[in-house]
């Protein structure tokens, strides 16, 4: 080998002195660097989102990636020029910088402005756009944004006053199984829908495929962490029921079916998209149904025990208040939005999201009643020391599973 190379290398050198073969190389990389950027043109840049009121103009900056080498004409156009109107932008040969166009805000709704040019050395136009909403008021759009705060830090919380409760305790009796089984599976369903519609390609492709290229992805960062710490919380509560008294608690057959169904859903649908007889985004729709029934029933387990025992001791009421402050902040900045846009088919165009968020706030409303109302402290027994004891106090029978003797 070390004379095959010998000979190659004098063999170059003859042909081709060194110095001019690296002026070479050189000259080639850097030519393919030039094609590359002839082939894929000039691309430009605008912002995504723009919030106005009626009668306010603003400015739209447009960025060119590179130097034009011919003077051009760019078009703005309004999906719906009711809403506002937008100007058309004249480059100049040789302009590499960003240029600007103005917008003129006439009525409250949604529009999309999008580009175009007859310009063969501007490219990607189509994946370019500015969704622009005017709004009745700016400070109300402002209020909206601290109000999805509120809900997104209440509902993150909202899972600890049960873990410390536990802790506090040294018991989860009290705490039924059946939702905290069904719990970690929604969640679970949950998390792979968002995860799959924020960090897979092919996904978010087929989603713009089927709702349009300007159709902004619906799951935000928020939603990712959301979910994710949704599903750690709830697994430590699971292990803490593993470890602290349980007094002979355990999930029903009717809750362990439930699991079972929807996870056989799950299994199913991905033998579909495998298989290619499913899109991969059909079959994340899956796991969007899923968490919709589980929604649905989750808390139904814990209101029956509740009630059997004639107390919520265990149920942590902390959890309770904030899921209700989240779920009631969330329902009232999806009014608020409705109005401020003049769109209300965003509250009941998707009244499935309407419907879950009032029935969770109903729940919420039926175990504060049960604890200050139905079973307050005041009513308990004062003298039971060990918490487990309250099973035996209130004729529950430990071995029973709870929601099979609920629908007894």
């Amino acid at each position: 080998m070390s004379v095959h190379f010998k000979l190659r290398s004098r063999l170059c050198s003859i042909i081709m002195p060194r110095s001019t073969y690296y002026q070479f190389l050189f000259t080639a990389t850097l030519g393919c660097f030039l094609f590359v950027g002839l082939v894929e043109g000039i691309g430009i840049s605008a912002i995504r989102d723009l919030t106005m009121e009626p009668g306010q103009n603003e400015t739209i900056v447009i960025q060119l990636s590179g130097r034009l080498k011919k003077s051009t004409t760019l078009f703005a156009e309004s999906s719906n020029k009711d809403i506002c109107s937008v100007g058309n932008v004249s480059i100049p040969a040789g302009w590499n910088s960003s240029v600007h166009t103005r917008i003129i805000a006439l009525k409250v709704g949604q529009t999309d402005v999008t580009f175009n040019s007859t310009s063969s050395e501007l490219t990607g136009l189509d994946s370019v756009f500015t969704k622009v909403s005017v709004v009745r008021s700016l400070p109300l759009h402002i209020v909206n944004a601290v109000i999805g705060w509120i809900y997104f830090v209440a509902w993150s919380v909202s899972f600890y006053p049960q873990v410390f409760e536990n802790w506090r305790r040294k018991s989860v009796v009290g705490l039924n199984f059946d939702f905290l089984g069904l719990n970690l599976t929604g969640f679970l369903a949950y998390g792979f829908y968002n995860v799959g519609m924020f960090w897979v390609k092919e996904i978010q492709t087929e989603y713009k495929a089927h709702f349009g290229l300007h159709t902004v992805n619906p799951v935000q960062p928020n939603d990712v962490f959301f979910t994710i710490h949704a599903v750690f919380i709830t697994t430590v509560t699971i292990i803490q029921c593993c470890i602290y008294e349980r007094g002979g608690q355990r999930m029903s057959y009717i809750g362990i079916g439930l699991v079972v169904v929807a996870w056989l859903v799950a299994g199913v649908g991905l033998v579909l998209a495998l298989t290619k007889t499913l899109t991969w985004l059909t079959y994340l729709n899956f796991f969007s149904y899923i968490k919709l029934v589980i929604t649905l029933v989750k808390y139904i387990p814990q209101a029956f025990m509740n009630c059997r025992r004639k107390s919520t001791e265990g149920w942590s009421i902390g959890n309770v208040l904030l899921d209700f402050t989240g779920g009631t902040f969330s329902l009232l900045q999806m009014f608020l939005i409705a109005y401020n846009t003049d769109d209300w088919t965003t509250l009941f165009g998707d009244f499935t999201k309407f419907g879950l968020g009032a029935l969770s706030i109903l729940f919420d409303l039926f175990f504060m009643l049960q604890h200050y109302v139905l079973f307050p402290v005041s009513k308990r027994e004062k003298h039971i020391q060990n918490p487990a004891d309250n099973v035996v106090a209130n004729n529950v029978d430990d071995k029973e599973p709870l929601l099979k003797a609920a629908h007894a």
